[in-house]
C-alpha cells in the first residue's frame, strides 16, 4: 500500500544530492525533475497494490510478503546502490537514529500493517480511510515542524477529498451513514498515520543519493520485519509460490516498491510534503478507473465529476505557495 512522501518553500532545502546533469535528451533526466508525473505514477502504482493486495488476501500471508518485498527491491536496487552506499555510508552512520525510524514507519510497519488490515476491512472502507492520508501529512508537518498548509492547500485537499467521496460512494454522499468499521479499519489508518510521519520527515533525510537512501531503508525495513515473517510461517500462514503468488511478486516488487517509492522520494524532495500529498488522492481514482478498464465496471456520470474535482484540488494544492511556517 498504504500508504507519501509529498517547491521553494519554507522547507528545508531538498536533503538530496544531484548527479552531475545528463544529456537534456536523457529521458531519465527529464523524468527526474518532473514532480507532478512522479507522483502520479507512484499513486498509479499504488493503486494497483490496493487492488491486488485485496485480490489475493486471503492467499498470501501478509508478514511474509511483506518482509519477501523489501528484502527483495534491496536486491534489485545493490548492483546501482553500491558505489552511492559507500560513499555515503558516512552520513547514513550519522544519522542512523532518523533513518531506522524511516525504516520503521514508511517500511516495516506501514506496510506489514496495511497488507494485514485488507485481510479484514472491505475495499470501500480502505479507500475512505485512505483518502485521509494527505490530512496526516498536514498534521505532522504541522505538529513536528510548524510547517503550516497554505489557504490554497487546504481548498486544494477539500476539494480532491471531496471528489475521492463522489467516486467511492457513487455520488451518493448519503451513504456515509451507512459504513461500519472494524479492526481492519483501524489498522489500516495506523498505516495511514505512519506514512504521514515518513512523508514529514522525508526532506530532512540526510544528504545521500536517492539509491542510498531506498537500499539502506528496505534492507533495514525487511530485517526489522523479518522475526514477525518467521512467527508468522511457524504459526502456520506459510507462502506457497504458485502462479498467483509468483505474479502478485513481481508486480509488488517492482511497481509498488522499487519505482513508487523512488519516484515518491523524488516528488517530496522537489516540492514537499504538503505539497505533494493531495496525490494521495489520485490513488482512489486510479483504483476506480482500473475497475472499469480491467474490471467491466460502467462509467458512470459520478465517475467524470469526482475525477474532475479530485484533478482540480491536486492542481489548486500543487501549484500554490508552499506552506509556512
Amino acid at each position: 500500500m498504504p500508504q507519501r512522501e509529498s517547491g521553494a518553500s519554507s522547507y528545508p532545502t531538498p536533503m538530496t544530492i544531484a548527479s552531475p546533469a545528463p544529456p537534456a535528451s536523457n529521458p531519465a533526466s527529464w523524468l527526474n525533475n518532473q514532480p507532478y508525473l512522479l507522483l502520479s505514477l507512484s499513486s498509479l502504482f499504488w493503486a494497483g497494490n490496493i487492488v491486488i493486495a485485496r485480490h489475493v488476501g486471503a492467499h498470501v500471508p501478509p508478514l511474509t510478503v511483506t518482509t519477501i518485498r523489501w528484502f527483495g527491491v534491496f536486491l534489485i536496487l545493490l548492483p546501482f546502490a553500491w558505489p552511492h552506499l559507500k560513499r555515503d555510508w558516512p552520513a547514513l552512520r550519522r544519522s542512523l537514529p532518523l533513518m531506522l525510524f524511516l525504516s520503521l514507519v514508511g517500511f516495516a510497519f506501514n506496510n506489514a500493517i496495511s497488507y494485514w488490515a485488507l485481510q479484514y476491512t472491505e475495499a470501500l472502507n480502505a479507500l475512505l480511510i485512505q483518502s485521509a492520508g494527505p490530512l496526516f501529512v498536514a498534521l505532522w508537518s504541522l505538529v513536528l515542524f510548524g510547517v503550516r498548509l497554505t489557504a490554497a492547500q487546504l481548498a486544494g485537499i477539500a476539494i480532491s477529498l471531496l471528489g475521492v467521496l463522489i467516486i467511492i460512494l457513487r455520488g451518493d454522499l448519503a451513504a456515509l451513514a451507512s459504513i461500519s468499521f472494524n479492526r481492519g479499519d483501524i489498522m489500516f489508518a495506523s498505516s495511514l498515520v505512519a506514512f504521514g510521519l515518513y512523508s514529514a520527515f522525508i526532506p530532512r533525510r540526510p544528504k545521500i543519493h536517492q539509491l542510498s537512501f531506498l537500499s539502506f531503508t528496505t534492507c533495514c525495513g525487511a530485517m526489522m520485519l523479518l522475526p514477525t515473517a518467521i512467527w508468522e510461517a511457524w504459526s502456520g500462514s506459510v507462502l506457497h509460490f504458485d502462479t498467483v503468488t509468483l505474479a502478485t511478486l513481481g508486480y509488488i516488487l517492482i511497481f509498488p516498491s522499487t519505482l513508487a517509492y523512488l519516484f515518491f522520494n523524488r516528488g517530496v524532495a522537489l516540492i514537499g510534503p504538503n505539497r505533494a500529498a493531495p496525490f494521495f488522492h489520485l490513488v482512489p481514482v486510479f483504483g476506480s478507473a482500473m475497475a472499469i478498464l480491467l474490471l467491466g465496471e460502467k462509467l458512470q456520470p459520478f465517475h467524470l465529476i469526482g475525477y474532475a474535482l479530485v484533478l482540480a484540488g491536486v492542481v489548486i494544492a500543487s501549484r500554490q505557495g508552499s506552506a509556512v511556517k
